[in-house]
């Protein structure tokens, strides 16, 4: 297996040593947790669970899709903290900055000891012990890099090749690479069944599901000329089919494949006058640095955001950022 030479044996070693020494230990995400970010903070709860049964482990999460429910310990998920004294060890896992832990950043900051795992380019850094590695395709795959292989249970396994299949789309976005495909085989090996996870998690749609879909195709709209696609939901819609942000999965990336499409944008509002934006590129446009303008982030290919405003006046803001970079004609 190639390993990590991001990752020295000295901070490896002292992972391991925090989690031994450890009685009291909590983990969190970045807000909106997606699969990658879901399969991190389950595969580490269940790898720590194997070690030791009775070592107290809190995840503290926002609310998680009901597709990952199947996961281990995905029932051991809390939105509150339960007891008052400071954690022994927090671990911050797929979050770029403290800021994106939302409720739970103060919790991290009064732990004792914090370790932050992340592959997110914008993550500056934070926490007593830090794995970041941008070129890593996910957060799970440094984890495994972190993790004793031997030790990993088919739980364990399971998340992991989850949160890799999210965060690779399914192994064909560019950050799947050899590595990434070994890692899946040994994760396979674990007795992981890759039809299960994807169809579970990836490509399944309950009829509402699909509904939405299809309006979000039907209203979508092209701009510049076909390189950009727009398409939004009211949240006056999403209640009139009772969905959730959840079952919004995959609307983007149906929108990306358009022919012609260089960049989509999916908005949703989460509440009146307030638009989460989702945004896809296929090589030409920066969406990272886009998002970062509007207070987000994410990855090259792969971003969001939170803006305040209409949907005009959003995608007004957006599309001529994207025009910029089309203009400059370079591949990201």
């Amino acid at each position: 297996m190639t390993s990590n030479k991001k990752i020295t044996r000295q901070a490896v070693s002292l992972f391991h040593r925090k989690i031994k020494e450890a009685e009291r230990i909590a983990i969190s995400g970045h807000i909106n947790p997606d699969g990658d970010c879901v399969g991190a903070c389950l595969g580490l709860c269940a790898y720590i669970l194997d070690l030791d049964p009775k070592k107290k482990v809190d995840i503290l999460l926002e609310p998680i899709s009901e597709k990952f429910r199947f996961l281990a310990y995905a029932d051991h998920i809390m939105q509150e903290k339960t007891e008052e004294e400071p954690y022994d060890l927090y671990f911050s896992l797929d979050c770029s900055d403290k800021e994106r832990l939302g409720a739970f950043q103060e919790l991290f900051e009064e732990a004792r000891f914090t370790i932050c795992v992340d592959h997110h380019i914008s993550n500056q850094g934070f926490g007593d012990l830090r794995f970041i590695d941008a070129d890593a395709s996910s957060t799970c795959e440094i984890l495994y890099d972190i993790l004793e292989e031997k030790k990993i249970s088919f739980d364990t396994a399971q998340c992991l090749y989850l949160g890799i299949v999210h965060d690779t789309g399914v192994f064909k976005h560019s950050n799947t690479t050899r590595k990434v495909m070994e890692i899946a085989g040994a994760l396979i090996d674990k007795g992981v069944r890759p039809d299960f996870i994807i169809d579970e998690t990836f490509y399944k749609k309950t009829y509402i599901q699909n509904q939405i879909l299809g309006r979000a195709l039907m209203e979508s709209i092209l701009l510049l000329d076909g390189r950009i696609i727009f398409s939004a939901i009211k949240k006056k819609d999403m209640d009139f089919y009772g969905i959730e942000s959840g079952d919004l999965d995959g609307v983007i990336d149906q929108l990306r494949v358009t022919e012609g499409v260089e960049c989509a944008l999916f908005l949703y509002e989460k509440t009146e006058g307030q638009f989460k934006v989702s945004l896809r590129s296929n090589g030409k446009v920066d969406v990272r640095k886009i998002a970062e303008q509007f207070g987000g982030g994410g990855h090259v290919k792969a971003a969001g955001c939170t803006v305040e405003g209409n949907v005009r006046d959003i995608v007004n803001s957006i599309s001529p950022l994207i025009d910029q970079q089309l203009e400059q004609g370079k591949d990201v």
